[in-house]
C-alpha cells in the first residue's frame, strides 16, 4: 500500500461527504432501520458478491428466445443458430459459451431475471452506470446503494472487510461519506512496503504513516474519517496477508483477470473475514463491432469464472452463505448494426447464483413484438432487483436503502 497522505486525501475527497444531501426523510428512515433491525437475520445467506459486466452486456444474445421467430428476423447475422443454444426450457437458452453456467442451472441454483433496467434509460455509458450504481435515476443520492448500507453497519470500521473492492478504484456503489470500503488489486501490493534499502525499520515506517494521520486536528473535515480509513487499511492489510498464507483454493481458476478477482474474494471469504457485500468487474461488453468473437468470449470468462468461484465456495462450506449478482448498464439495441455488432440499448438479464437460491426464470420477458424505437420496453425495475439483495440475502430492510418501497422476487430460499 505504497500510498502518500497527498493522494490519499484526492482519494478521500472522491467519498466527500454527500449524506448531508440525502432528503431528511430518509435519513430518518436510515436511522430508524439501523436501530431497529439493521442486522443480518439469521435465514439470510448474508454475503453478496456483486459481478459489474462494463460496457452494456447484450442480453438478448445471452438469455436467447432460440424459438422466437422475431428473434432471428430482428437478429439478421447475429442470430445464434438455434442449435448451438443451451436450453433452459422450451422458449429460452443461454449463449453456447455459458456451458458452467448451464451446469449450476441445471443443479437448480442459478435463477436470471429478465428484462431489468428502469424508466426514460439513459444510453450514456457514464449516465447509466451512475444510475445503477446509486439507484437513483433522479439523482438525489450522490453515493452509493451499498455505501448507504455500510453507512448501517455499526460496526463496519471495526471489521474494515465487510465491503470488499476488487480492482484499482472503489465503484460508486459501495462508496460513503462515513465508511472506508477497501479496494485491492493483489495481495502483494495491499500492504505498507518497507524500504528495500532499510528492511530493519519496516515497523517504524509503519507507525510513522498511522501516527501522520492520527495526528490530524479531530475538528478538521474528514479527519475522523482519514484516520479510521488508515487505521482499517494497516488493520485490513495484516488481515489478508494472513488469510493468503492459510487459503487453499477447493477449485482450479482460470487465468483470467475476473477470476484473479474472485479467487481473491474467496481468500477473504473461507478466511472469515467477515465479507458483507464484494464486488468484482469485467469490462468489454461495449461490443458494437465485430461482436460473435468477443461477447462469446467475454460469456465464457464470466461463466468459468463464476463457476470456479462457487466450487470454491463449496468445497470450503460457504456456498450457503454467499450470492452472486451480475449486472450490467444497460443492454443492445435488438436489432443489429453495419459492423457486426450491436448498439447502446435497454434493458437486459440479471443472474442470481448460490446455493441458497431458487433456480430459475423471474420477471417478465420483454416483447420483440413491442418494441421501443428498437429498444425493450423494460419489465423488471433494477431496484426490485436491489431490494431482493437487500432483503432476501443481506437481511435488512430495503426502503430505508431505496428511498420507498419495491416489490421483491422471490429469489431467495
Amino acid at each position: 500500500m505504497s500510498i502518500s497522505r497527498r493522494q490519499f486525501l484526492h482519494s478521500s475527497l472522491l467519498v466527500a461527504p454527500t449524506f448531508a444531501f440525502m432528503p431528511i426523510v430518509l435519513k430518518r428512515a436510515v436511522a430508524a432501520s439501523t436501530s431497529e433491525s439493521f442486522g443480518a437475520q439469521a435465514n439470510m445467506p448474508g454475503t453478496l458478491v456483486v459481478v459489474q459486466m462494463k460496457g452494456g452486456n447484450d442480453g438478448l444474445n445471452t438469455l436467447v428466445p432460440y424459438t422466437d421467430n422475431r428473434y432471428y428476423d430482428l437478429r439478421g447475422t447475429l442470430a445464434l443458430p438455434q442449435s448451438s443454444v443451451l436450453p433452459l426450457d422450451s422458449e429460452v437458452g443461454l449463449h453456447p459459451a455459458m456451458a458452467k453456467m448451464k451446469e449450476v442451472w441445471d443443479g437448480g441454483h442459478l435463477a436470471i431475471v429478465e428484462g431489468v433496467g428502469y424508466p426514460s434509460p439513459s444510453f450514456s455509458h457514464f449516465e447509466s452506470m451512475d444510475i445503477w450504481q446509486s439507484a437513483d435515476p433522479d439523482s438525489n443520492f450522490k453515493e452509493g446503494w451499498l455505501g448507504r448500507y455500510f453507512e448501517g453497519l455499526q460496526v463496519t470500521q471495526s471489521e474494515p472487510f465487510q465491503g470488499m473492492a476488487i480492482g484499482g478504484k472503489l465503484p460508486l456503489s459501495l462508496r460513503s461519506s462515513k465508511v472506508s470500503v477497501p479496494t485491492v488489486q493483489n495481495i502483494r501490493n495491499y500492504q505498507i512496503k518497507a524500504d528495500s534499502k532499510f528492511p530493519d525499520a519496516a515497523q517504524d515506517r509503519v507507525q510513522a504513516v498511522l501516527n501522520l494521520f492520527a495526528a490530524s486536528p479531530k475538528d478538521a473535515p474528514y479527519s475522523v474519517l482519514l484516520d479510521n480509513t488508515m487505521d482499517a487499511a494497516y488493520r485490513s492489510s495484516l488481515a489478508l496477508q494472513a488469510a493468503h498464507t492459510r487459503y487453499q483454493p477447493g477449485a482450479v481458476y482460470p487465468d483470467t483477470k475476473l477470476a484473479d478477482a474472485l479467487k481473491l474474494l474467496a481468500e477473504a471469504i473461507t478466511n472469515d473475514l467477515g465479507v458483507k457485500v464484494g464486488h468484482v468487474s469485467i469490462g468489454g461488453f461495449d461490443t458494437h463491432a465485430t461482436q460473435p468473437d468477443r461477447h462469446a468470449a467475454l460469456l465464457s470468462e464470466l461463466s468459468e469464472a463464476m463457476a470456479s468461484f462457487y466450487l470454491d465456495l463449496k468445497v470450503h462450506g460457504k456456498d450457503k452463505e454467499v450470492v452472486i449478482m451480475t449486472w450490467s448498464e444497460f443492454g443492445r439495441r435488438v436489432t443489429t448494426n453495419a459492423s457486426d455488432g450491436t448498439d447502446h440499448g435497454t434493458a437486459g438479464p440479471m443472474f442470481f447464483l448460490g446455493t441458497s437460491v431458487k433456480g430459475g426464470l423471474y420477471g417478465e420477458r420483454p416483447s420483440l413484438s413491442n418494441l421501443g424505437d428498437g429498444n425493450f420496453r423494460f419489465t423488471t425495475d433494477f431496484r426490485s432487483v436491489y431490494a431482493t439483495a437487500f432483503e432476501q440475502v443481506l437481511g435488512v430492510p430495503s426502503d430505508a436503502m431505496l428511498g420507498r418501497r419495491y416489490d421483491t422476487l422471490p429469489i431467495i430460499g
